[in-house]
């Protein structure tokens, strides 16, 4: 059973709505307006809460909080060669290795 309280929530203003916003990145498609910050985070929790509910009802595979994921701290990407040359050459001129440049770079 999923805790919905684990989930990665955050609230912002629209300028476009003129309220605060709620949403939860494990739930991307959904939101939650209200006037009053405190109330958009409350009714972005309630709502993911009630989409949870009805998931583990209907048997539907329920997104794993971000929280509870265990990282390697390894990841791929890919990039153009040129790009990769170019990383390669900034590291060097920094003294550091790629991987260390990149990691410096994505911290930013």
């Amino acid at each position: 059973m999923v805790n919905y309280e684990h989930y990665t929530y955050k609230v912002t203003w629209s300028s476009e709505d003129q309220e605060f916003v709620g949403l939860c990145a494990e739930f991307p498609s959904l939101s939650y307006l209200d006037e009053n910050r405190s109330a958009a985070l409350e009714g972005i929790t309630n709502l993911v809460k009630d989409v949870v509910a009805d998931m583990e009802a209907n048997d539907e595979r329920i997104p794993e909080p971000i929280a509870e994921k265990n990282y390697s701290g390894k990841f791929q990407v890919r990039i153009p060669p040129e790009h990769h040359r170019r990383l390669a050459i900034e590291a060097a001129e920094q003294n550091v290795s790629l991987n260390r440049y990149v990691n410096l770079k994505l911290a930013c």
